[in-house]
């Protein structure tokens, strides 16, 4: 349940110095190279880890139901519009009495209608994400996503190092969020 690479915010120049600093770059010739391997760093961090890293807009299309339901991205820290989407897609904003919210403690958001509508879909919109700027992430994954960028960097020509370094992965594990199916 990835996002794409170009959904995350913009990287910090901060974020850009780190990584060059650890595999020793003293040139701006391949700070947008160095982007890039954030970027992927930084998704393959919100997979592994479960859970969004920067703060931003989400909307799940969920089906219409009165019992309570998850939505897909954690941690939500707000939870916006909530629309019903009927069978011709026109949607219509739902009253705050038609429905029910909830953020439980673990960072789930939860919404339960009143009552049972015919309908095809809810769309729900909110904003999930660990912190609100990449300076608001815990040292650790900042730190396992510059290894892992570096590490990209420093093997962009195909050439096989052994994998990526495994301080990365312990760096992360703290912070995983796994879902059961």
């Amino acid at each position: 349940m990835s996002f794409p690479v170009e959904d995350l915010p913009d990287i910090p120049s901060e974020m850009i110095a780190d990584v060059k600093k650890f595999v020793r770059i003293d040139h701006d010739l391949d700070d947008a190279a160095v982007d890039e391997f954030i970027r992927s760093a930084a998704s393959l961090c919100e997979d592994f880890v479960g859970q969004m890293l920067v703060m931003r807009s989400v909307t799940d299309m969920l089906p219409v139901r009165s019992e309570w339901q998850k939505l897909n991205r954690i941690p939500v820290q707000s939870i916006g519009a909530v629309e019903f989407i009927s069978s011709d897609g026109a949607a219509v904003a739902l009253p705050a009495e038609a429905y029910a919210l909830d953020i439980d403690s673990d960072g789930f958001g939860w919404i339960r209608l009143a009552d049972n509508r015919n309908g095809s879909r809810l769309r729900v919109t909110y904003n999930a994400g660990i912190g609100v700027d990449w300076k608001d992430l815990p040292q650790t994954l900042r730190q396992g996503i510059v290894r892992l960028a570096g590490y990209l960097y420093t093997n962009r020509d195909g050439v096989d190092a052994g994998g990526p370094p495994s301080a990365v992965t312990a760096l992360w594990r703290p912070h995983r969020r796994l879902r059961l199916a």
